[in-house]
């Protein structure tokens, strides 16, 4: 299969995807599940893509791994959190804003959510199609910053779960583990491993296109949806000891903590 025909598939299989999931949302008014979605999504682009390409059979099945083991823990870690609980407060309060039109709206941004993805793909595709092995140095480069990533990110993810679920922590900060040294080790760590992928692409044509997904990725968190929503004014009103918290603990990288 060409490249832009696999990648033009790849936008289908997202749409499809994300429009599901808006048709069960009507019956469920829970929109916060396209979050899982979206990140299961991106693991299926990149099998997808390893299943058509033509690039050596070792690369396609290292691109598997990876990108499936990656998206399929996050969505299954974000799946687990939203399980039992009312609708993420974001979704909530868009669909009071939207009123009647709210199912359209709805519908518009996970739409938009499954473009999203669809760029984000791209080294997947990139990687897929090269025509070679990498270098040693390119690829065990690759598996070290996939594998620091990953683990830093699940690790960051179970402290802060297990932080949430001792009742004498509520409305407190987990200022624990990862998060002594860092305010958002999880995008740390996400951002982190989006770097993988040029690694592994590296010498392949059109290598550079893989930098755009982790620059996207570190604007959405650093900029749009990540640290702004979460230290937003009401974010920061739930937790008690939070303006402290920032004043000691660096927001991104994970960094010593600041002497009071």
């Amino acid at each position: 299969m060409e490249p832009l025909i696999a990648y033009l598939l790849g936008l289908a299989v997202a749409v499809a995807l994300v429009t599901a999931t808006w048709l069960v949302q009507l019956a469920t008014h829970d929109a916060g599940v396209v979050d899982a979605v979206w990140s299961a999504t991106l693991g299926l682009l990149g099998l997808l893509y390893a299943a058509v390409g033509d690039a050596p059979a070792p690369v396609r099945l290292l691109l598997a791994v990876m990108a499936g083991a990656w998206a399929f823990r996050l969505a299954a870690h974000l799946a687990l959190r939203m399980r039992g609980r009312p609708e993420d407060a974001r979704y909530a309060a868009a669909r009071r804003a939207w009123g009647r039109r709210a199912d359209l709206y709805m519908l518009l941004f996970f739409w938009f959510q499954a473009v999203v993805a669809w760029v984000l793909s791209l080294p997947f595709l990139v990687i897929a199609y090269r025509p070679d092995m990498p270098a040693a140095g390119w690829l065990a480069a690759a598996g070290i910053v996939w594998l620091v990533s990953v683990a830093g990110e699940a690790l960051a993810d179970r402290q802060l779960e297990r932080f949430r679920r001792d009742p004498a922590n509520a409305g407190r900060v987990c200022d624990r583990g990862l998060w002594r040294y860092s305010r958002h080790p999880n995008y740390f760590f996400e951002c982190l491993h989006w770097l993988a992928y040029p690694l592994l692409a590296a010498g392949a044509p059109y290598w550079w296109a893989t930098l755009a997904s982790p620059a996207i990725m570190a604007w959405l968190l650093l900029r749009v949806s990540g640290i702004p929503t979460v230290e937003s004014a009401e974010g920061k009103s739930r937790r008690i000891g939070y303006d402290d918290y920032v004043r000691r603990t660096s927001a991104f990288i994970p960094l010593p903590p600041k002497r009071n």
